[in-house]
C-alpha cells in the first residue's frame, strides 16, 4: 500500500527527534502520574468562583486507526485547552470512541467470509484468489448499474481483501481473525486510540472516556433518554418519506454508514411524461415493434416545472445508454438504469423494488423520435442531440426552454449549422416561446445573454456556465409567468403550484436521487427510496425556529462557517433515525430497530460530564463507577433530573446524595464551551446537535460556540488511500514526534478552508525546537560563559527596553490570537517572532552582551506561549531548565513586566527598516562590483575604507505638526504613520509631537551596531536642514533632499 511515507522526505539522522520522543515520554508519564489532567466540578456554592471551560471534539469511528485529518480536528480543540489552562480555568477536554453504525459490523461480517474462503489465518490466499464469492459484481455492460467498490478499491490501493486492509494498520495476520467477532473491535482500537492521544500530548481526562452501543449499559441507558424524550416531545415520527436507501443492506445509508458520499443528501424533480408518437427510423429499427401495444413515454427530469409552457423539444446524450423499462401493465418508461432503479423503490413501479427492463438503446438512435409536451404551447416536438446532458444526472433526457436558459437557446444553434445535415429543419426550428418576463432582460433572457455573449454553439462552456449564473436568479427571484393557468404570478410563487398541477393531470411525479454517488459500506450503489421509517423531523418549523435561535446566539468565529450552519439549517429535512443491520443501542419503543449513529451522536457531550461517576474506568462500563450506580438505576426519569428540566427527585433507589453529585457535574460543566469539528460534519452532525440540544435543554445549556476546520492536505496533496498519499496520526508521530508534529498542524492554518501539512515544516521544527533547547540551557547554566549582563546589573541599555517591550507587546497580541482561535497567528507571535525579537538583541549588543534577568524572562515567556501547542518542549523549558517546581501544566499565562511603550516599539522598527536598506544598498554596492557607483544612497570606491551619514527630514514633520495640513507628497509616509496613530491613540495624541519618537536619536542609538556590523569607519546622522547646500565627502544635494519623514537618506564615501 502507498502512503504518504513512500514518495515524502526521507529521515537520515533521527538523533535530535529521539532526544525530543524521550523527553514527551517522560513527561507524558509525569502529567499521568500527577493526574493533571483530571478535573472535577467545585461543590455548588463555588461554581461562580471557579470559571471553567469545557471543550470536546467528535469521537472518531472505531474501524481503524486515526489519520493525520483527525489530528488536525482534534489540535484545534487541544491548542485551546492549553490555553484556557493558562487562564487558571477548570478545563475539561474528554475524548469518547465512536463504534455504533454498519462500518465495523459490515467489515467484521466481509472478514468472517474471507475466514470461510481462506482459512483462520488466510493461509489459502493466492494472488488470483476470486473474489467474486465475496462481493457482487455490476452487469458490466450498463454504465448505471451498481458500484463494486471493493474493486474499484483494489484498482486504487492494490488492497482487496479486508484482512488486507487490516494488515496494513499494522495488525499481525494471526491477530485479524479475532476481528471476525464486531465486538473485538469495540476492545482493540479504543485502546489504540488511547496510546495515540497520548503519544500526541492531549491533555484529556481519561475517566471520562466510553464507547458507545448496547456494549456500555451506561450510554445505552443515556441514549435510551434522548430517543424517549424526542419521541415524547413529538420530534420522532414514523412514516413514509425519502431517504438514501442500499438496496443490499435493505436499510436507510446515512452519512456514517457510506464508503463515498456521506456528505451527500436527496435532490427532487419533477418527472415529465414525455409519450412518443412517433419512433425515429433509427429507434424503429432497432427497437423492432418492441414493446408491443404499450404507452412509452420519455422521462425527462427538471426541477423548474414553472417552464413547462415553453418547452420547444427534449434533448438526450447521444453517447448514453437508455433503457424501456416496465412500469405496470399498461406503460413503458424511457430513461437511464440509474434513474430507473432510484424510481422503483419510490411507489412508482408494480411491484415496487424491481427493475424490470425490455431492452436498451443507444442516445444518438432516439434523435428524431417525436414526443408529446405535456402543457407546452406546441404539444408535439421532438427529440434532439446535446452533448452537455449527464447520465449521472436526473434521468439523461432534459427538456428544452430556449428562451431562458442559455444552454438549451445554445444547443439549438447547431442544428441549423450545415454540418448538422442528419437533423431535419422541422425538428429544431420552432421560436423561444416569451414564457416569463424580468425587469432586468425583459421576455427572453436566453437569446440576449447568447447574442452578448456571442454564444454560437453548446460548446461553448465557459460563456454559457457564465450565462447560466447570471440568468437563472433574475427569472426565478424576480420574474413574472407571461402564459398559462398561472399568468401573471411570480415565477418563485408559480414553481410549487405548477408542479402540483402537472401531477394532478397525470402528467408528471415526483422524483428522488442522490445528489451525486453514494456507496455503502458494503458496497452498493445507493438509491432514494420513499420508505416508512422512523425519522427526526428536522422540517419542523417551530423545532427549525429554535435551532435559528441557538445559532444566531452562539460562536462560530469564521463568517463562511456561520454561512455553512445557516445552508445546512435551511437544507435539512427529515432524517431516519433508525436501522436494522449494525451496532447501537435499540430504539425504546421499536426495538427491532437501532438507533442510527448520527442521531445517538448529538448530544453525548452532556454524558462526558458525568460518565466518570457512572463508569468504573473502563470504555465499556463492565464496571460501576465511584458512586455504585448500576446501569439499570439510570432510569429515564434519573436521567431527566441530572441532564434534564426536572427539580424534584424521581422514584429511584439511587440515594439523593449521589444525584446531586450526578446534577453538580453537568450543571457546573454544561453549557459545551466550544465543539471544534470537520466542516463536513456541518451538514448533519454539528447541526443535529444543534436541533437536538434546542429541543432536549433550557437554553442556559445551549453550546457557546463552534469552530469549523477545514480538511486536510498532506504536502500539498488531497490525502486518502486512494491517492495514494495517506498518513496515519501514529505514523506521523513516528516520524516527527509529538510536538514538532503539533506545530506543523498549528502551522498548516485555520478556518474552514482546507489547509495543508508539509512534512518538511515538521522535520524543521525538530531541529528548531532541538537547537532551542540547547540555547536556553547554555543561557540558563552559566551567565558569563553566554556572555550575558548579570541579572541583578541595571537594565540601561536602550536595546534592553526594547527587547522588553516587544516581549511584552508579543504577549498581549498572541493572547489577541488564541482567544480568536487562531493558532497559526498565535505560533506566528508567541514562537517564530519571539525569536527573531531574541536574535536581533542578541545582534545589537554583541558588544555589551544580553542581560540575564531579560533572557530568563524571555524563556519564561517563549514557555509559556508556546505551551499550549509545544506542551512537552515548554515543560522541559519550565521545570528542568528553569527549576519551576510545577508542572508548566499549573502555570499562568504571563503578565508583561511593564506596560507596553509604543513609542519605542516604533523606533525599534525604524531602527531595523533603516538598517536593511543600507545593508541592501551595500549589498548591491558589492554585487555589481564597479569602482564608482552613483545612485540613491552609494558613493563609494570599493577598495577603500568607507563611511556612512545618514540624513533625517525632521523639520519637514514638525512644520507639518505644527500647522496640520500637508503641501509636500514626500510626507506621505509620515501622514500616513500619523493615520495609524490616530486611529490607535486619537488625534490630539498622534499630533502631540513630543510622543513620536526622534528618529536622530533612533539612529544614532543604532549606529554604533551599523558601523561595527557593516564594516565602516566613520558614520554619523544628521539633519537635512542642517546641511543643505553643504558640498565635500559624503554630501549628495539631489540625494540628501530624497530624505523623507521615517524614510531616511544616506550616503557612503571612501575616507581615504
Amino acid at each position: 500500500m502507498t502512503t504518504a511515507q513512500d514518495a515524502t522526505i526521507e529521515l537520515v539522522k533521527t538523533n535530535k527527534r529521539d532526544f525530543l520522543v524521550g523527553l514527551e515520554k517522560k513527561y507524558q508519564q509525569r502529567w499521568e502520574d500527577e493526574k493533571l489532567f483530571e478535573v472535577d466540578a467545585p461543590p455548588p456554592s463555588e461554581h461562580e468562583q471557579h470559571p471553567k471551560w469545557f471543550g470536546t471534539f467528535p469521537y472518531p469511528y472505531m474501524n481503524g486507526s486515526l489519520h493525520l485529518g483527525h489530528g488536525l480536528t482534534i489540535s484545534k480543540i487541544e491548542f485551546n485547552a492549553g490555553y484556557q489552562r493558562l487562564l487558571g480555568k477548570r478545563t475539561l477536554l474528554p475524548a469518547g470512541m465512536h463504534c455504533s453504525g454498519m462500518p465495523i459490523k459490515a467489515a467484521a461480517d466481509k472478514l468472517a467470509r474471507e475466514i470461510e474462503i481462506f482459512g483462520p489465518d488466510f493461509e489459502g490466499y493466492s494472488d488470483d484468489a476470486n473474489m467474486d464469492a465475496l462481493v457482487m459484481v455490476p452487469d458490466q455492460a450498463n454504465t448505471s448499474a451498481p458500484v463494486d467498490m471493493a474493486k474499484k478499491g483494489a484498482n486504487t490501493t492494490g488492497l482487496t481483501y479486508q484482512f488486507q486492509i487490516m494488515e496494513s494498520t499494522d495488525i499481525p495476520c494471526t491477530e485479524i481473525k479475532k476481528f471476525a467477532n464486531p465486538s473485538y473491535w469495540l476492545q482493540y482500537f479504543p485502546t489504540v486510540t488511547k496510546e495515540d492521544y497520548i503519544a500526541l500530548g492531549l491533555r484529556v481526562d481519561w475517566r471520562r472516556s466510553f464507547i458507545t452501543t448496547d456494549a456500555n449499559p451506561y450510554y445505552d441507558s443515556f441514549i435510551r433518554w434522548q430517543m424517549n424524550k424526542l419521541y415524547k416531545l413529538g420530534k420522532i415520527k414514523y412514516g413514509k418519506f425519502c431517504t438514501i436507501y442500499s438496496p443490499k443492506d435493505g436499510q436507510p445509508c446515512l452519512a456514517h454508514d457510506r464508503y463515498h458520499g456521506e456528505a451527500l443528501n436527496v435532490r427532487g424533480y419533477i418527472g415529465i411524461k414525455m409519450k412518443v408518437l412517433k419512433w425515429s427510423e433509427d429507434a424503429e429499427t432497432e427497437l423492432k415493434g418492441k414493446p408491443n401495444g404499450k404507452n412509452v413515454y420519455l422521462v425527462a427530469a427538471t426541477a423548474h416545472p414553472e417552464t413547462i409552457h415553453g418547452q420547444r423539444n427534449c434533448f438526450v446524450g447521444t453517447s448514453i445508454k437508455y433503457g424501456l423499462f416496465h412500469i405496470n401493465d399498461n406503460d413503458v418508461y424511457v430513461c437511464t438504469y440509474r434513474a430507473m432503479r432510484n424510481m422503483v423503490y419510490q411507489g412508482l413501479t408494480h411491484p415496487e423494488g424491481q427493475v424490470n427492463q425490455i431492452t436498451e438503446i443507444d442516445g444518438s438512435k432516439l434523435v428524431g423520435t417525436k414526443i408529446t409536451m405535456p402543457f407546452a404551447s406546441d404539444p408535439e416536438v421532438y427529440v434532439l442531440p446535446m452533448e452537455n446532458v449527464l447520465a449521472t444526472k436526473g434521468t439523461g433526457i432534459v427538456t428544452s426552454v430556449p428562451s431562458d436558459s442559455p444552454d438549451d437557446c445554445a444547443t439549438l444553434l447547431d442544428p441549423k449549422k450545415p454540418e448538422s445535415s442528419k437533423i431535419k429543419p422541422e425538428w429544431a426550428t420552432k421560436e423561444p416561446v416569451q414564457m416569463l418576463t424580468t425587469p432586468t432582460y425583459g421576455d427572453l433572457t436566453a437569446p440576449t445573454f447568447v447574442e452578448q455573449l456571442k454564444i454560437d454553439s453548446q460548446k461553448g462552456a465557459k460563456p454559457l456556465a457564465e450565462a447560466k449564473e447570471i440568468a437563472y436568479k433574475p427569472g426565478f427571484y424576480n420574474g413574472k409567468t407571461l402564459v398559462g393557468e398561472f399568468k401573471g404570478m411570480e415565477v418563485s410563487d408559480a414553481e410549487s403550484r405548477v408542479r402540483e398541477w402537472m401531477i394532478e393531470a397525470g402528467e408528471a411525479f415526483l422524483y428522488y436521487e442522490p445528489e451525486g454517488l453514494v456507496v455503502s459500506r458494503s458496497g452498493d450503489e445507493c438509491v432514494v427510496a420513499l420508505v416508512d421509517e422512523w425519522y427526526l423531523d428536522y422540517e419542523d418549523e417551530a423545532w427549525k425556529a429554535q435551532a435559528r435561535k441557538l445559532l444566531s446566539q452562539m460562536e462560530t468565529y469564521f463568517p463562511e462557517t456561520r454561512h455553512a450552519f445557516e445552508v445546512a439549517l435551511d437544507r435539512l429535512g427529515k432524517w431516519a433515525c433508525a436501522r436494522i443491520y449494525g451496532l447501537g443501542s435499540k430504539v425504546p419503543w421499536d426495538p427491532k430497530f437501532l438507533v442510527e449513529s448520527l442521531s445517538d451522536s448529538t448530544v453525548y457531550m452532556s454524558y462526558y460530564t458525568i460518565s466518570h461517576l457512572l463508569q468504573g474506568g473502563t470504555f465499556d462500563g463492565s464496571k460501576p463507577g465511584p458512586l455504585g450506580i448500576t446501569a439499570d438505576q439510570m432510569t429515564n426519569e434519573v436521567w431527566e433530573f441530572v441532564l434534564g428540566s426536572a427539580t424534584e427527585y424521581p422514584d429511584t433507589t439511587t440515594p439523593h446524595e449521589k444525584l446531586d453529585a450526578l446534577k453538580n457535574e453537568f450543571s457546573y460543566f454544561y453549557p459545551l464551551d466550544i465543539r471544534s469539528s470537520g466542516k463536513d460534519l456541518i451538514a448533519n452532525h454539528l447541526t443535529f446537535a444543534i436541533y437536538n440540544h434546542a429541543a432536549l435543554f433550557p437554553e442556559r445549556y445551549w453550546p457557546r460556540s463552534m469552530r469549523a476546520n477545514g480538511h486536510l492536505m498532506v504536502n500539498g496533496k488531497k490525502m486518502g488511500k486512494s491517492t495514494g498519499n495517506s498518513l496515519t496520526l501514529r505514523q506521523c508521530l513516528q516520524r516527527f514526534g509529538a510536538d514538532a508534529t503539533r506545530l506543523a498542524l498549528a502551522d498548516a492554518g485555520d478556518g474552514i478552508e482546507d489547509t495543508n501539512f508539509e512534512e518538511k515544516t515538521a522535520n524543521a521544527a525538530v531541529l528548531r525546537l532541538h537547537t532551542l533547547i540547547d540555547w536556553c540551557k547554555e543561557m540558563l547554566e552559566d551567565e558569563s560563559r553566554a556572555n550575558l549582563r548579570p541579572a541583578d546589573s541595571p537594565k540601561d541599555s536602550y536595546h534592553d527596553c526594547v527587547f522588553e517591550n516587544e516581549i511584552n507587546e508579543l504577549i498581549n497580541i498572541t493572547k489577541t490570537n488564541y482567544e480568536a482561535t487562531l493558532y497559526k497567528e498565535a505560533l506566528r507571535t508567541g514562537f517564530y517572532e519571539l525569536q527573531s525579537s531574541r536574535d536581533w538583541y542578541h545582534e545589537v549588543t554583541s558588544d555589551i552582551g544580553m542581560h540575564a534577568g531579560l533572557i530568563t524572562y524571555w524563556i519564561r515567556t517563549t514557555a509559556l506561549l508556546v505551551s499550549p501547542i509545544a506542551p512537552h518542549f515548554a515543560e522541559h523549558l519550565w521545570t528542568e531548565l528553569l527549576k519551576e517546581p510545577q508542572s508548566i501544566q499549573l502555570a499562568r499565562w504571563p503578565t508583561p513586566s511593564t506596560p507596553v511603550e509604543r513609542s519605542v516599539l516604533d523606533a525599534a522598527k525604524y531602527m531595523r527598516s533603516t538598517l536593511e536598506s543600507i545593508r541592501d544598498a551595500e549589498a548591491s554596492m558589492v554585487k555589481w562590483g564597479r569602482k564608482e557607483i552613483k545612485t540613491k544612497g552609494i558613493v563609494s570606491n570599493l577598495p577603500k575604507r568607507k563611511a556612512v551619514r545618514i540624513f533625517v527630514a525632521s523639520k519637514l514633520k514638525e512644520e507639518i505638526t505644527k500647522r496640520g495640513s500637508i503641501e509636500d507628497e514626500k510626507a506621505m509616509p509620515f501622514i500616513m504613520d500619523v493615520k495609524k496613530c490616530t486611529g490607535e491613540f486619537g488625534t490630539a495624541t498622534a499630533l502631540n509631537r513630543t510622543l513620536l519618537f526622534s528618529e536622530r536619536e533612533a539612529l544614532e542609538i543604532i549606529l554604533p551596531y551599523l558601523k561595527r556590523h557593516l564594516g565602516f569607519s566613520e558614520g554619523e546622522v544628521m539633519s537635512v536642514e542642517d546641511v543643505t547646500g553643504k558640498e565635500g565627502p559624503g554630501f549628495m544635494d539631489s540625494i540628501i533632499k530624497s530624505a523623507e519623514p521615517g524614510s531616511p537618506a544616506f550616503v557612503f564615501w571612501n575616507t581615504d
